[in-house]
């Protein structure tokens, strides 16, 4: 194993876990450049003050010695903002500042980097019977799947010199304890056991654990296989929105009634009250073929979906008791 990582992002939802992972690594140490150097982070964490994350900024303080460096930092969607108003603001994050990290890392003798990008960089939705695969042309459809498809982009050209290790894994939704937006509005919707609209949903989509992609990553620091590859990451099983809310129903041990609205009257609703791009996660298929991790890496996910969702509405109903 490596004798040192670097994880940004790692107060994040994905990051925190990542921080705690290989923290039970054998003979590793981990550091995280931080905004807030007062954080909660396990003991053994070695913090270090970063301001901001763009074209400027001056990582090498944090670079001597490390070995791989996770980059789980990035620009997500802010809520109310106009599509394609900020493409600038995400690339000053996404892009920009993926690079200089890249480039100062190659100059300190960093091995790999792994980057944790998006599933939006294949696009928004897959057709009945189709699955996005690592190999497919990328079609990122929003600013946030542009930046990172660019960035995608630049460190694959900077693998393509031989100075540095690349390693690219795209994950569906990550939902876990702690998942909060959407995944966390949907369970306390569930939990108020009142009757909603969506017991008639026959969608496809994949999700994916926290604790699958920790593991994926886990194995990406040290594989060989895994160098200058792609990688997209699921739970390897598919569910409806109808089934992901009965799984959730009886884990969060509530009765709700989920009624049988046809999917064409819920789109016309969502269209008539501005949600369409909500309806389209909630009514549209979005699969991922993951038989690369497998044939490649020889991975599978150790976590069931069932065990996935379980741990997840524990955690949402003890949260709900502080």
């Amino acid at each position: 194993m490596p004798q040192k990582i670097l994880v940004t992002g790692a107060t994040g939802f994905l990051g925190k876990s990542l921080v705690q992972k290989f923290c039970t690594f054998s003979e590793t140490s981990v550091i995280a450049p931080l905004r807030d150097v007062n954080c909660a982070l396990p003991g053994s964490v070695e913090k270090v003050y970063v301001s901001n994350i763009d074209d400027t900024t001056d990582w090498r303080g944090c670079l001597d010695g490390v070995d791989v460096i996770v980059h789980a930092a990035a620009r997500v969607h802010v809520m109310n903002e106009a599509p394609g108003q900020s493409i600038d603001k995400f690339r000053d994050v996404n892009v920009k500042g993926t690079l200089r990290l890249a480039e100062q890392a190659i100059q300190a003798g960093v091995k790999r980097f792994i980057f944790i990008s998006s599933i939006k960089v294949n696009g928004e939705s897959t057709a009945a019977g189709q699955a996005f695969s690592a190999d497919d042309i990328p079609q990122p459809l929003d600013a946030y799947g542009v930046s990172k498809f660019e960035a995608e982009q630049q460190l694959l050209q900077l693998a393509g010199t031989g100075l540095i290790e690349v390693v690219i894994i795209r994950p569906v939704l990550i939902y876990g304890p702690g998942v909060g937006a959407n995944f966390k509005q949907m369970m306390h919707w569930l939990a108020k056991g009142i009757p909603l609209p969506f017991g008639a949903i026959h969608n496809l989509r994949s999700l994916v654990s926290l604790e699958n992609v920790v593991d994926l990553v886990s194995v990406c620091v040290s594989h060989p296989r895994a160098a200058n590859q792609i990688f997209l990451v699921s739970d390897g099983e598919d569910l409806s929105t109808t089934q992901l809310m009965r799984r959730l129903v009886s884990c969060l041990g509530v009765k709700t009634w989920l009624v049988p609205v046809p999917v064409a009257l819920l789109n016309l609703m969502a269209r008539l009250t501005g949600r369409g791009a909500v309806a389209q996660r909630l009514f549209g298929s979005l699969r991922v073929d993951i038989k690369k991790n497998r044939e490649l890496l020889g991975w599978r996910p150790p976590f069931s979906a069932h065990d996935g969702l379980r741990a997840t509405a524990e955690h949402f109903l003890e949260s709900r008791k502080q």
